[in-house]
Formats: C-alpha cells, sequence, structure tokens
C-alpha cells in the first residue's frame, strides 16, 4: 500500500536521487518505525540506532541501483535486514532461530490454523485505552517483552511494532509461515497475561 503522504514512486525514487532533502527527511520519518523494528529485532537495542543509520548511508548509495521490481519501503527494509545480519557477524554475535515445536497443532487452546480460540480469562476489553496509557502497565510489558524468548521478541517487534507483513517478516528471519505464526501467538500470549494480571492485580 502506497504511502499517502509520499509521491508516486517513480517520482519518489527520481526526486530522491535528486538530492531532495525536504523529501528524503519525510521518507525517513514514514519508514522510520518499521525498519528501526526490524534493525531492533535482527541486532537488538544497544546498536540498533547505529544499524539503521548505516543502513540509510547504504540506501543512498544504492539509490542509482534500484529497478523499482519492489516497492522502495520493501527494498529498504531488506537493506536494514542485511546491515543488522553483517553488524551481528562482526560483532560475532548469532541469533537463535530454531524450529518450534508444533505442539500448538494439538493444543486445545488453538484453531488448526493456529489461532487463539479465546482470549485469556481476566482480559477485560472495556478501557483498553486507559489500562494500556498506564505508565506503570507500559514498564511492565516492556519489563516482560525483555525476557520473552528472541525470537518471540523478534517477531513480536517486527509485527506489533513495525507493522511488518508476515511474508516480510519470514524472509527477514529466515523462519516459515506457521512457525513465525506459533512465535507470534506464543508472544502475544504472555504479553496478554502480563496485561491480565496487571488488571487484576496491580501488580507486575
Amino acid at each position: 500500500m502506497k504511502d499517502e503522504s509520499l509521491p508516486p514512486e517513480t517520482e519518489l525514487v527520481e526526486r530522491l536521487r535528486n538530492n531532495d532533502v525536504a523529501l528524503f527527511e519525510r521518507v525517513v520519518k514514514t519508514y522510520h518505525s518499521s525498519m528501526y523494528a526490524v534493525a531492533h529485532a535482527i541486532a537488538g537495542p544497544a546498536i540498533a540506532d547505529e544499524v539503521l543509520q548505516e543502513a540509510w548511508i547504504s540506501a543512498i548509495n544504492a539509490l542509482d541501483k534500484f529497478e523499482g521490481r519492489s516497492a522502495l519501503k520493501s527494498w529498504l527494509i531488506r537493506i536494514v535486514a542485511n546491515e543488522a545480519k553483517t553488524r551481528l557477524r562482526k560483532e560475532s554475535r548469532s541469533i537463535s532461530l530454531d524450529t518450534v515445536d508444533e505442539h500448538w497443532a494439538t493444543d486445545s487452546r488453538f484453531t488448526p490454523n493456529g489461532h487463539w480460540v479465546e482470549s485469556n480469562p481476566g482480559w477485560d476489553m472495556s478501557s483498553p485505552d486507559e489500562l494500556l496509557a498506564a505508565d506503570e502497565l507500559q514498564d511492565c510489558v516492556k519489563k516482560h517483552m525483555n525476557k520473552l524468548p528472541e525470537n518471540q521478541q523478534q517477531i513480536l517487534n517486527l509485527r506489533d511494532v513495525g507493522g511488518l507483513e508476515m511474508e516480510a517478516i519470514c524472509n527477514i528471519l529466515g523462519v516459515t509461515a506457521s512457525n513465525a505464526r506459533v512465535l507470534l501467538h506464543r508472544a502475544r500470549d504472555k504479553m496478554q497475561q502480563v496485561v491480565a494480571r496487571f488488571q487484576r492485580t496491580g501488580k507486575c
């Protein structure tokens, strides 16, 4: 889907190639959250900003080679993902993306497609905006999100924070669609339980 705040893609790329600084700033603002989510998910929070900066530099240098075979956003996302993976290799770090088990397939809480049959008990949707606005809850969610297995953190960041499509996430992380769905549902369920517990008890 084209972002309505930006000109048509052909015009956009041409103006960027001609050093339209104002337009470049709009592009950065428009795509920052999605690109940062990728950098954060793959490389971690400590170097996500640096990865993103390097990715923008790489994108600017490679703009003349952009052939429009994919959307500009998709192209930028791939550059960020590659930059993050390269940075990890340089720092001799690795990310575990082991295949998850398929226990969910026989779990009565899941449908055959891997979706939750129902939400967790105690999940009161009467005032979610007020609940999620609480600073204490935000801190609690962040604390528990950091405790998730790394692959679940990655999926949650890319999907719910970065807003990427599942197909793009699978390509970035090198996981199958079924594994990605399981990881995402497990992460969401754990966060949902954190919120439900906080709602019931007021404790993290």
